[in-house]
């Protein structure tokens, strides 16, 4: 009976010899596998930015501008950062394989650590704000919140442990319409300016003297917006489930993944600010701002609700880019005697299905501590993600020191400025954000 429902749900076993180019993911698949979560965190990261400065006043949302700035650079600066780690650590593992071998062993197990806590809380985040999305849309839904985002991690539990190809498969429609409708509707907000049909009516004009601003908030406000580069490092962990050649097709699939997130927050930050974006309860600052530029009109009418739903479902998916790093880097630090022996080994559909049912439980233990809420969960989730982040950053240094010699800062110019920021990021969640939090314990 057991046996008859595990293939009903899971599918029948495969061969190992069936793995080979078959089981493996082409640039396409893995962007859609690999990248919701990073993509997806646009839709609340430039928001996190207004909500902070709006402690102040409305007028100080200008600063989201410079703000959105440093954002990129510190993602330009992690995206070559990870290319780096690709080539240099193409067996997978990202941040624990390079604070392991450049740094040390304890180092090693403080990335590890957060990154398996840290995917936990992608899945969790992922799947509230998912089901948050869905609720705001149908209020009726309100009371089973928790329930939704329960079951969304178990339709992704499944999804997985049916093997790489058939979830990435399934996972490209939502984020491919995700993709294609925020550009589209970046592009025509631009052509609107452009044309003088989107009248500029920003809170204040960019450098106005806005009384309140203190470096304190704007630090705070710029480690919100780094939410949005939540989930960058995931290629960089999962390199041995690329088709050959393998570190090459991931180093291009992370290039195309940085170049889609930094445009649509750029455009997001700015068109924000050029409308005049004011956080207001029971919708996001995203759909008010696509309101604002799709207009009332039918056809504009039609494209909002379309891009509300392709919102909606690339936050319900952007957990599988933790169902798909988890077990990798559970597999790498069990290869070192960290973990159980028992992640190394493959399931009956060839995936680490013991690291795909640890993430779900792991994720839904934290959605009942924290009773679903995305607010309380999203401080613990930016921690989770800096420190490795720093870590790896700091191993690159080493790394290139130990090749290079003299001539190492040339390639390492990257690593030591995402490192200062990273740092940086977490003293300053360390100081301000878990005591938003600690009532919460």
């Amino acid at each position: 009976m057991f046996s008859t429902l595990k293939k009903w749900f899971i599918g029948r076993p495969l061969k190992s010899g069936a793995e080979g180019e078959g089981g493996l993911l082409g640039k396409m698949q893995a962007l859609a596998m690999l990248s919701s979560d990073a993509l997806s965190s646009i839709a609340y990261g430039p928001e996190q930015v207004i909500l902070v400065l709006m402690t102040v006043s409305a007028g100080a949302i200008w600063w989201s501008i410079p703000i959105g700035i440093v954002v990129l650079v510190l993602l330009a600066s992690l995206t070559i950062s990870y290319r780096q780690v690709i080539h240099a650590y193409p067996q997978g593992g990202g941040a624990y394989m390079v604070t392991t071998e450049n740094l040390s062993p304890k180092a090693g197990l403080i990335a590890g650590g957060s990154l398996l806590v840290d995917y936990m809380l992608t899945v969790a985040v992922s799947v509230s704000s998912g089901a948050d999305a869905i609720t705001s849309a149908i209020p009726s839904l309100h009371p089973y919140n928790l329930h939704i985002s329960i079951l969304l991690v178990l339709i992704l539990m499944l999804m997985n442990l049916r093997g790489l190809r058939e979830s990435a498969t399934s996972l490209m429609i939502p984020v491919y319409l995700f993709i294609v409708s925020t550009i589209a509707l970046i592009g025509y907000g631009v052509i609107q300016i452009l044309t003088g049909h989107l009248a500029y009516n920003a809170t204040a004009h960019v450098g106005q003297t806005i009384s309140g601003v203190s470096v304190i908030l704007l630090l705070r406000a710029f480690t919100s917006g780094s939410a949005s580069l939540t989930g960058v490092e995931a290629i960089s962990n999962s390199v041995p489930f690329f088709k050959k050649p393998k570190a090459k097709n991931a180093a291009s699939t992370l290039t195309i993944m940085a170049l889609i997130l930094g445009i649509m927050f750029a455009g997001i930050t700015f068109l924000n600010y050029w409308v005049g974006v004011v956080p207001a309860k029971g919708v996001t600052t995203l759909a008010q701002m696509a309101q604002v530029i799709l207009g009332n009109s039918p056809v504009g009418k039609a494209f909002f609700y379309v891009f509300q739903l392709s919102t909606a479902l690339i936050l319900a998916v952007a957990a599988n880019t933790g169902f798909s790093a988890f077990p990798m880097l559970a597999f790498n630090m069990a290869k070192n005697k960290y973990m159980p022996h028992m992640y190394m080994e493959k399931g009956d559909r060839l995936g680490y299905s013991n690291g795909i049912l640890t993430l779900a439980i792991g994720a839904i233990v934290l959605l009942l501590i924290f009773d679903g809420q995305t607010e309380s969960l999203i401080p613990l989730y930016t921690i989770g993600v800096f420190i490795p982040f720093a870590l790896s950053q700091t191993g690159m240094v080493i790394h290139w020191k130990r090749q290079y010699q003299k001539g190492f800062l040339k390639y390492s110019l990257a690593n030591i400025l995402g490192a200062a920021i990273c740092y940086g990021i977490v003293l300053i969640l360390l100081l301000f954000r878990l005591r938003e939090i600690w009532p919460f314990f």
